[in-house]
């Protein structure tokens, strides 16, 4: 069985050895606006402090205004401090901050890459502020883009090796289990994986077939 310490490792060494050419899928990117379009229909007011788990370049921190990152990959922090994010290294499991600090916090792609997704919403719910809110962004499992990215991760590309897709209701499990519940939803990115010509709209609630799912989270 992988221990926590390697499994934060291996999942984290190609963010850290290839931070450019990922931050570089970003650039001029209608993917990334799909999603950033998204995550803002939940209407989650910008507040402040907020905290970014799997920080990565910080391109989704710098358009939706969170002023702190973590990650467990050093090489992207250098490129999210360019972008003025307040960055450490740190896991998602263990967050070096005392609790009810943060007014929101913001996890976009990373919980499928975490070792223990549980302990990261609890550790999310305690340094939460008790009106805070957690907005969560992800790939569904049963969507053609969650599909596509299952059959990346068996055919063994570096980026997806650790990942682990979630159904819709393996989610809502964990975001019950750990005292949360769901206040806002938006589905978008229907278009084919490499087939993204056009901006989309998201619309209201979760969508097993979206490519993308963005999630609005209050503490109970």
């Amino acid at each position: 069985m992988t221990n926590k310490g390697s499994h934060w490792r291996n999942s984290s060494s190609v963010f850290h050895k290839r931070a450019d050419e990922y931050d570089s899928w970003f650039e001029d990117s209608l993917l990334f606006d799909i999603e950033t379009t998204a995550i803002k229909a939940l209407n989650v007011p910008a507040t402040s402090p907020a905290l970014e788990i799997g920080v990565g370049p910080g391109r989704f921190a710098r358009a939706l205004g969170s002023d702190f990152g973590i990650d467990p990959a050093n090489a992207p922090l250098h490129l999210a401090a360019n972008r003025k994010i307040k960055v450490c290294q740190a896991v998602g499991e263990l967050l070096p901050f005392v609790s009810n600090c943060f007014s929101r916090v913001s996890i976009f792609f990373t919980l499928c890459f975490v070792q223990n997704p549980a302990e990261v919403l609890r550790e999310c719910h305690r340094v939460l502020q008790e009106d805070g809110k957690l907005i969560l962004g992800f790939v569904p499992a049963s969507s053609q883009w969650g599909k596509g990215l299952q059959k990346k991760k068996e055919a063994g590309h570096p980026f997806y090796e650790y990942a682990h897709f979630f159904s819709l209701k393996e989610c809502e499990e964990l975001i019950q289990d750990n005292n949360f519940s769901i206040i806002n939803s938006s589905s978008s990115l229907y278009q084919k994986p490499g087939e993204v010509t056009i901006m989309e709209e998201p619309i209201f609630g979760m969508d097993k077939d979206a490519g993308f799912i963005a999630l609005s989270l209050q503490k109970q």
